[in-house]
C-alpha cells in the first residue's frame, strides 16, 4: 500500500484511531450487549443498527492502522518560490478566462469542493514544484486536457487544520 503521509497525516491518524478504541468502541460493544439482550434478533432493528455501528467503526480502525503501518512520511516543505504542500496556488485558466485558488495537499487531506487537491491527482502532480508564471498542462484524461498559468504561491503549512478525509 506505501501511501505518502505527512507525519501530521500519522499522527491526527492515530488520534483518531486511538479515540474510536478507546472511547467510541467500548460504548459501541456495550451497545451491541444492551440491545441483543431484547430478544428475537432477526426482527430487532436496534440489535441490527448496533452491530452496523460497531462494523463501521472495526473498518475505520483497520483501515487507519493499515495506513499508519505502510505509509511512507513525506516532507511538507518547500522552497520559498515553487509551489510546496499545503500553499496557496492562484491558477489561471485561460480558456475559461478563470482564475481559481488551490491548495495541493496528501490524498488523506483532499477535498475538491473546498480547493484542497490530491497531489496525486492530475492538476496535483503538475502544479506541485512549479513555480510563479509557469504554465502547465494538465491531462485529465485520454479526451481533456487543459492550460492553467501558476499567477501566485502563498506559503503555507500543514497546521492541522485540514481534516481527514472520511470513509
Amino acid at each position: 500500500m506505501n501511501n505518502e503521509l505527512t507525519k501530521n497525516d500519522i499522527k491526527k491518524m492515530q488520534e483518531e484511531y486511538d479515540n474510536i478504541r478507546l472511547n467510541i468502541m467500548p460504548d459501541v460493544i456495550e451497545e451491541v450487549k444492551r440491545t441483543r439482550a431484547f430478544g428475537d434478533l432477526s426482527e430487532n432493528y436496534e440489535y441490527k443498527a448496533a452491530k452496523q455501528a460497531q462494523n463501521k467503526y472495526r473498518s475505520r480502525m483497520r483501515y487507519l492502522e493499515g495506513m499508519i503501518k505502510t505509509a511512507k512520511v513525506i516532507s511538507d516543505s518547500s522552497s520559498e518560490n515553487e509551489v510546496g504542500l499545503f500553499d496557496k496556488v492562484e491558477i489561471y485558466i485561460p480558456e475559461d478566462d478563470e482564475t481559481e485558488t488551490i491548495s495541493v495537499v496528501t490524498t488523506v487531506r483532499c477535498d475538491p469542493r473546498k480547493g484542497l487537491i490530491s497531489m496525486e491527482s492530475p492538476a496535483g502532480k503538475e502544479i506541485l514544484g512549479r513555480k510563479v508564471g509557469e504554465t502547465v498542462r494538465i491531462q485529465v484524461n485520454e479526451n481533456y486536457s487543459y492550460t492553467a498559468e501558476i499567477r501566485s504561491i502563498t506559503k503555507g503549512e500543514d497546521d492541522g487544520s485540514v481534516p481527514l478525509l472520511q470513509y
